[in-house]
């Protein structure tokens, strides 16, 4: 049976299938729309640094044909073959996109879907409308990306513009066909001419006996007679150096550059949220190192974060001042709000966006956080529990909570903190709950002790998340993220966070001969963190 993915969920290919070799379908449509459908082959830089592997209307497959487009087929409007065992390894993602050929909006398209088919069975299926876009001209439909192993994203993600822009997005440029009227295809790029249409189920890729009748398409078999020619469309080539890009999947870079650094805060300040690979605490980093939160101090990943951007300073939200004259649009533009792709979405260091529609699941805030919100959302109070209150009232890692469900955007703020958006795959993490402002409702959440002498009740206490979601936490400024040393000490009232994988002790500082006089340090409780290389911790400038 397949599994029916909502926008933004992900999925091992492994855990989908055990084959490798897979059918592709894309079912787009809209009245009096044209659309090209093609794939990205994109490298770790998810750039199309190769042109070969942009496989589209006429180049219809890769050079060893680990990529296919088969045509129109089995109810789908175009459909490939990926084996993805025979894609190179300089290719990281297959980006599958759907662009409007002429006039038109996405938001005129019907019902639509991504598909895939192993072994003539559908195992996954990713569904979307015309109303989840509105002026875009293009829509990145799904991806299949290289993390450790094979993985499908359904993206849904909308894009202005058309086949030129997007291939300009992957690095690649158009170049004009100076003789236009050739229309025999290029040496080495076939020209494309659609299989015989085929009410028939998906092909089952692989199966025996291939010489029996079957409706799966005949790989390579000679295409009837081509339609009447059409103008031949323009050569689509990469440039020679494209720019390298974060390759954090599925994620848009920001529409505005980087903002100088506020007013009385040191440039070289490091980011709380920062570049994906980037060795968090140092300046500049010594190295860049595979993400993962209790393996290497990654800690907190801001989507769409662009590179040299101005440590602890959000993208564009620096306002400028407009100049003398320009009117009152112009004097709002610095504060419009932060368009992306994103389910999380920081639209300044104190406000966050998020995008209820995006991933299919409900979010947990504190209740009162909500300063906005569009769409159709519901609000619900959030108990605990009786043995959540007995352990909150405990442990003082209590939360009062509210559940957002529902299709739309909330808007989420408290007091002016500095929001945070974290982001776990499958790893955990250690936040006090005092920090917690937010998280998606498929998060699993835990009070974790932290036993020690010297302090009152004999143990301290914090949250732990651990799955696959968001945690948005808040500090007091900006905070500093620190390795982990065999001497790395923290004052347990301004600690945030810290990798789970870390072990925490007690240090007391109390002595009795001190005690004998008046007066002390005022530090005599700390805690002492100890751990593997690659752990961390989180510090605020502020003590609660």
């Amino acid at each position: 049976m397949a599994r029916e993915f909502q926008r933004g969920h992900k999925a091992k290919v492994s855990d989908l299938t055990a084959g490798t070799d897979l059918y592709v379908g894309v079912q787009i449509a809209g009245p009096g729309l044209t659309f090209d459908i093609s794939c990205f082959g994109l490298d770790a830089n998810e750039q199309l640094s190769d042109d070969r592997y942009f496989v589209f209307f006429n180049q219809p497959k890769s050079p060893e044909e680990s990529i296919q487009l088969l045509g129109a087929q089995a109810g789908d409007t175009e459909s490939f073959r990926v084996t993805l065992d025979r894609v190179p390894a300089s290719i990281h993602k297959l980006s599958f996109t759907a662009t409007i050929d002429g006039a038109g909006q996405m938001s005129q398209i019907g019902p639509g879907h991504i598909r895939i088919v192993a072994g003539g069975e559908e195992v996954v299926r990713y569904a979307f409308t015309g109303a989840e876009f509105t002026t875009e001209r293009a829509v990145m439909l799904g991806d299949f990306y290289l993390k450790d192993v094979w993985r499908f994203a359904a993206v849904g993600q909308g894009f202005d513009g058309g086949l030129d822009a997007l291939l300009k997005n992957f690095g690649g440029e158009v170049a004009e066909e100076e003789q236009p009227q050739q229309q025999a295809p290029a040496a080495g790029a076939p020209g494309f001419a659609p299989p015989p249409q085929a009410a028939a189920p998906a092909p089952s890729f692989g199966a025996p006996a291939p010489q029996a009748p079957a409706p799966a398409p005949s790989f390579g078999a000679p295409a009837p007679a081509p339609a009447p020619a059409a103008p031949q469309p323009p050569q689509y080539q990469q440039p020679a150096a494209p720019a390298p890009v974060h390759a954090a999947p599925t994620m848009a870079a920001p529409l505005a550059p980087p903002a100088p650094a506020p007013y009385g805060q040191p440039p070289q300040q490091p980011s709380y949220g920062q570049v994906p690979g980037q060795y968090p605490g140092q300046v500049p980093p010594p190295a860049p190192a595979p993400g993962g939160y209790g393996q290497q101090p990654s800690y907190g990943r801001v989507p769409g974060q662009m590179p040299g951007q101005v440590p602890g300073q959000q993208p564009g939200y620096a306002p400028q001042a407009a100049a003398p004259g320009a009117g009152l649009a112009a004097a709002l533009q610095p504060y419009k709000e932060a368009p992306t792709g994103s389910r999380w979405t920081p639209q300044n260091q104190q406000l966050m966006r998020v995008d209820l529609s995006m991933g299919g699941q409900a979010v947990l805030a504190r209740q009162g956080s909500m300063v906005l919100y569009q769409g159709k959302v519901d609000f619900s109070y959030k108990g605990a529990g009786f043995a959540g209150r007995i352990v909150g009232n405990a442990t003082g890692q209590e939360m009062q909570l509210m559940r957002c469900t529902g299709r739309g955007q909330v808007f989420l703020a408290e007091n002016g903190a500095h929001l945070h958006a974290i982001e776990l795959q499958g790893d955990a993490i250690c936040v006090s709950a005092e920090n917690v402002l937010a998280f998606d409702e498929s998060l699993q959440h835990e009070v974790r002790r932290i036993e020690g002498h010297g302090i009152p009740g004999g143990a301290l206490f914090t949250m732990q998340f651990q799955g696959t979601g968001t945690v948005i936490v808040k500090t007091h400024g900006v905070p500093v993220v620190l390795p982990v040393t065999p001497t790395t000490f923290a004052d347990s009232n301004a600690i945030v966070a810290w990798s789970a994988a870390s072990q925490v002790i007690l240090s007391s500082q109390v002595r009795l001969r001190r005690n004998a006089y008046p007066g002390h340090s005022g530090e005599t409780v700390n805690l002492q963190f100890r751990g593997a290389p690659g752990n961390f911790i989180v510090v605020q400038p502020y003590e609660v």
